[in-house]
């Protein structure tokens, strides 16, 4: 067992010469495998040795036994040894997960290299709990032999060479009540699925864990052939398993943490979607549509304040980024020729806004998609109204219907052009 965990620390490049590696240790057969292998092998590797335990106060005096095990052990050895505690409370995932949240949280505190003690057969039967689930090729890669400060150097080892090498060079352990249990998924496929699975072929965790290893591989290598893309055109003629990749990159880029296969599933209904400004909504409060040849991230952006104009007069309006000027139809400056019916007002457009155009009369919500103006900014688009309707929208023009028996001349400048 021993030469096997040194020859996958070194093909995976796991340590240097001068690291701190500090094992993770519950007391059970694996982790006290791990430290005990590791102790041996320290001079060896050129590293520094250290333990870790976490009690997490779920087992009364049976966690209080275990960390008491692990103290001893290290002091008898002259290993240093951390020890963390803590009040373990079930979440959304369950108390397995909250209960590996918090022993994790309480390991990334600590300096050093942190190795735990997964096995082959916990690749196994890793691998088959994702499949029982729905999962994709990263699911099927099982558990990773490194990532930043943690490494897993026993993932070639199985559990009966661990039980062998324990018993050869008579190292005690305990054993954790709750693994005996049924009450988690995990326990149900170690108790009854890998025995039946075993039948068939004894070495059936180290075959999957080496299937985990190969698909690792291979999801590395697509992984690399794939670069996150706005471009709905260049999207949808990635293959499926570049395109899947390029999608998961894109949401977490914008911040959707953990995206998921229905996740993944709405950003591709967005690519295939017929209409040309389709949105969905994504964990963290976001919100990604299709602005015809583009995904965009939504900001949210509220409207802005509706602006009541002087007439006549001067309307600065730094919000909207624009200058009213309302003047006499005498004058002979440039801009709108219209009839106004009462208080002119600048803001967003509103349901059921309309305004005559030369080819008839037509929404300003098919204005707008005609003009091919993303949804996230058609609340900004600024129209000028009053008290009969639409006068004009900024950036278009006037309705025609307000040409007549004109009143009034509006033209509109930016703010930068109004300061100069």
């Amino acid at each position: 067992m021993r030469n096997k965990l040194l020859a996958f620390v070194r093909q995976q490049k796991m340590v240097k010469p001068g690291d701190t590696v500090i094992c993770a240790v519950s007391g059970g057969a694996d982790s006290m495998a791990l430290l005990w292998a590791m102790y041996q092998l320290k001079d060896q590797l050129g590293i520094s040795l250290e333990a870790a335990h976490f009690n997490h106060n779920l087992r009364g005096a049976e966690s209080d036994r275990d960390e008491a095990f692990v103290r001893e052990f290290c002091k008898t050895h002259g290993i240093a040894c951390y020890v963390g505690r803590g009040e373990v409370i079930s979440g959304e995932k369950g108390l397995e997960a909250a209960a590996r949240e918090a022993r994790y949280g309480f390991l990334q505190s600590l300096p050093g290299i942190i190795a735990t003690a997964h096995t082959a057969d916990d690749n196994a039967e890793t691998m088959l709990m994702h499949l029982v689930r729905g999962t994709g090729l990263k699911g099927l890669g099982g558990i990773t032999p490194k990532t930043d400060r943690l490494i897993r150097p026993m993932l070639t080892v199985t559990r009966q060479e661990i039980v062998a090498f324990l018993a050869s060079q008579n190292i005690s352990y305990v054993t954790d009540s709750s693994n005996e249990t049924d009450d988690f998924l995990r326990n149900r496929i170690r108790h009854h699925v890998m025995p039946l699975l075993k039948q068939e072929n004894p070495s059936l965790a180290e075959n999957l864990s080496a299937t985990a290893m190969s698909l690792r591989q291979d999801e590395a290598a697509l992984d690399r052939l794939a670069e996150p893309t706005c471009d709905v055109e260049t999207l949808l003629h990635l293959p499926p398993a570049i395109q899947s990749r390029a999608l998961t990159k894109l949401l977490l880029s914008w911040g959707v943490p953990e995206p998921e296969a229905g996740h993944i599933e709405l950003l591709r209904k967005l690519l295939y979607s017929e209409s040309p400004s389709a949105g969905g909504d994504f964990p963290g409060n976001i919100r990604i549509a299709r602005q015809y040849g583009k995904l965009v991230k939504l900001e949210g952006e509220a409207e802005l304040p509706e602006a009541v104009l002087q007439n006549p007069g001067i309307t600065h309006i730094p919000q909207w980024g624009v200058c009213i000027i309302c003047t006499d139809i005498m004058g002979n400056g440039g801009g709108w020729k219209v009839h106004a019916k009462g208080t002119l007002v600048l803001r967003s457009r509103r349901e059921g806004d309309v305004m005559v155009l030369p080819g008839g009369k037509k929404s300003l919500k098919k204005l707008f998609i005609d003009r091919k103006i993303p949804v996230s900014q058609r609340s900004r688009v600024p129209v000028i109204a009053d008290e009969g309707g639409v006068v004009g929208v900024v950036g278009i023009g006037p309705s025609r219907d307000r040409l007549e028996n004109a009143n009034v001349c509006i033209k509109i400048e930016t703010s930068a052009e109004a300061d100069e």
